[in-house]
C-alpha cells in the first residue's frame, strides 16, 4: 500500500500538459482546489470531474496509476463516510438501536468522499506532470514579488519541492523497513485496526533515523556543490509563456466562470 502513493512522484512524458509552464500548472492546481470548496452540489463536482478527466487523458498518465494513489487514503475515506452518514440528523432511512442513517447524512457522506477524491487526484496531477526542478523554479517565480518585503522566495520554494520530492523516497524506505521486519516475524496485516496501528510503531524509529540521515546527506551534497540559495543563481532555460500557456489560461478562466455561474444559478 505504501508504494501506491503517487503524490510527489513524477511520471515522465512529453504531453501538452507536461510542456506547460510550471507557473500555469501551479496556479491551475490552486484554482482547481479552491473551486472544489466553492462547489456545493453534485453538478459542480460533475463539471470538475469532467475537466480533470480531460486533463488526465491529454497528459497520458494512466488512469489506473492515478487511482492507485487513492488506496492509501481508503481508511480516511471510510472514516469520513461513516462519520457523516451516522452523525447527521434528518430523515431516517435506517435505524438500529442508537445507530441511524439519514438521507441528509448519506448525501453529505457521498459529497465529502467525492471532494476528497478529486482533491487528491488534482494535487497528484501537478507533481506527476512537472519535474521537481521546474516545480521549484515555478514556485520561486510566483513568490518573487514578495522578495521586496523580505520573503525568502527561493528558500521556501526549495523546501516545498524537497518535501514533495522526498515523499516517495521516505515511503520506499518505510516499505524496506516493513519487509525487513516481516522477514524477522513481524505481523502488520492481522488483527483489528488498533492492533495493526500499534504494530506500525516500531517502524517509526528507524524511519526517523533514516529521514535524518537522508537530510544530512542532502545537506552535505548541497554544501559540496557550493549551494548558496538563490543568490546570483542563473538558469540555463528561462521560463517564457508559449501559445499553449495562454490557451491554458483561457481554459482556466472559462472553468472558473462556469463553476461560479453554476454555484449562483443552482
Amino acid at each position: 500500500m505504501i508504494r501506491d502513493i503517487t503524490l510527489g512522484q513524477y511520471f515522465p512524458g512529453n504531453s501538452w500538459v507536461h510542456r506547460l509552464d510550471p507557473r500555469i500548472k501551479i496556479i491551475a492546481t490552486l484554482l482547481f482546489l479552491i473551486e472544489l470548496f466553492i462547489v456545493d452540489n453534485f453538478i459542480g463536482f460533475g463539471i470538475a470531474a469532467v475537466c480533470l478527466g480531460v486533463v488526465i487523458a491529454v497528459s497520458g498518465v494512466p488512469v489506473g496509476y492515478i487511482l492507485r494513489g487513492l488506496r492509501p487514503i481508503l481508511m480516511i475515506l471510510i472514516f469520513t463516510f461513516a462519520l457523516n452518514i451516522f452523525m447527521v440528523n434528518g430523515r431516517v432511512l435506517w435505524q438500529w438501536k442508537f445507530l441511524h442513517i439519514t438521507a441528509e447524512g448519506l448525501e453529505l457522506a457521498v459529497f465529502m468522499a467525492i471532494r476528497l477524491i478529486l482533491l487528491l487526484m488534482g494535487s497528484s496531477m501537478l507533481t506527476l506532470c512537472t519535474r521537481p526542478l521546474a516545480l521549484t523554479d515555478g514556485i520561486e517565480r510566483l513568490l518573487s514579488p514578495f522578495k521586496k518585503i523580505g520573503l525568502p522566495a527561493h528558500d521556501i520554494a526549495m523546501m516545498m519541492t524537497i518535501a514533495l520530492r522526498f515523499i516517495p523516497t521516505l515511503l520506499e524506505e518505510a516499505d524496506k523497513i516493513m519487509k525487513a521486519q516481516q522477514a524477522r516475524g513481524a505481523d502488520f496485516e492481522s488483527g483489528n485496526i488498533i492492533r495493526r496501528a500499534k504494530s506500525l510503531i516500531p517502524i517509526l524509529v528507524p524511519l526517523f533515523v533514516s529521514a535524518f540521515r537522508i537530510a544530512q546527506d542532502l545537506a552535505l551534497a548541497m554544501e559540496a556543490r557550493c549551494y548558496r540559495g538563490g543568490e546570483n543563481r542563473t538558469r540555463m532555460n528561462g521560463m517564457k509563456f508559449a501559445k499553449r500557456d495562454y490557451a491554458a489560461i483561457v481554459m482556466m478562466v472559462a472553468f472558473l466562470a462556469v463553476i461560479i455561474a453554476e454555484s449562483w444559478l443552482l
